[in-house]
């Protein structure tokens, strides 16, 4: 079924991911973010069937090469239709399990956050280290970008994106640079974006002074916590009873919404108190992956 080995993006906590879904041959699950597909195809090469959301045009692209699928009635699939692949986001799942005629889903997976190939393309926006386009859109579709929202906001709703979804610490200071900067031109890349905020938390934190800055602007494009809020709810619904929720958060924002969650949904059943990390291994090889946290329910 699969052309070639897949290089988009590697999924986190493949074992503890599998071992969370407890894939059963025949049986349907639901992978809402397909991404470079490496979830899905462990999930295929187990006997499941797969279906994926996916709000990234370029991923299906991906996919369409590497799983060799073929475009049925607006829906990527392959030749068996074991997989199949629908261009929306996860919030609209309900829409997608009515579309896609499935009685019974035994599991529901959310690997959250953006790509590894997302974040190595200069043109979409995301990376703080390479030069490009203030994009920061997952789906094409979305009509703000991040340059546009550093265009339209005032100094306090800045500094409230920037201290609300970033926790950054010196957003007051950053938030009155950008006003200042844009009156005599405007900001237009990566790496304008970068000077602005300049060196003030060098020395302080361990990470890039822009992380958080551009964390918190994507997470706003997208509008990503509204979305995982809608979806979680739906996921829920859309499970049979004893099918399995599987959440990987990157940081603490997500995670909080997904334990919250889990903690208050009475038809869920936790699999692990605590939330699953990486392995030292594993975190070698995937830096990506030292932030992940895994967590698990069954519907009851």
């Amino acid at each position: 079924m699969i052309k070639k080995e897949n290089n988009f993006h590697t999924g986190v906590l493949m074992t503890e991911v599998l071992q969370g879904l407890s894939i059963f041959p025949e049986e349907v699950y639901l992978d809402c973010t397909f991404g470079g597909g490496t979830h899905s195809k462990e999930i295929l090469n187990l006997g499941g069937k797969v279906v994926g959301l996916e709000v990234d045009l370029e991923a299906i692209e991906n996919a369409k090469q590497s799983f060799g699928l073929v475009e049925k009635d607006g829906v990527w699939v392959t030749p068996e239709e074991k997989l199949k692949i629908y261009w929306e986001n996860f919030k609209d799942l309900d829409t997608v399990v009515e579309r896609s005629k499935v009685e019974k889903i035994s599991g529901v997976l959310f690997d959250l956050g953006v790509s590894s190939y997302q974040l190595d393309t200069a043109e979409r926006g995301f990376s703080f280290s390479k030069e490009g386009p203030l994009d920061m859109r997952l789906d094409s579709r979305l009509t703000v970008s991040a340059k546009e929202l550093l265009e339209v906001l005032n100094e306090g709703e800045l500094y409230e994106l920037f201290t609300k979804l970033g926790g950054e610490h010196h957003a007051r200071s950053i938030a009155r640079d950008i006003v200042r900067y844009r009156r005599t031109q405007s900001i237009e890349t990566t790496k304008d974006l970068v000077r602005i905020i300049g060196e003030k938390k060098l020395g302080l934190d361990k990470i890039h002074p822009a992380t958080k800055v551009f964390m918190s602007l994507r997470i706003a494009v997208n509008d990503e916590l509204n979305n995982i809020k809608q979806a979680l709810p739906k996921a829920v619904r859309a499970l049979s009873i004893g099918g399995r929720l599987v959440v990987i958060s990157f940081h603490s924002l997500e995670d909080k919404i997904v334990k919250d969650f889990f903690k208050n949904e009475q038809h869920l059943k936790l699999i692990n108190e605590k939330p699953i990390i990486a392995a030292l291994e594993e975190q070698k090889l995937n830096p990506r992956s030292r932030s992940a946290k895994l967590r698990i329910a069954e519907k009851i």
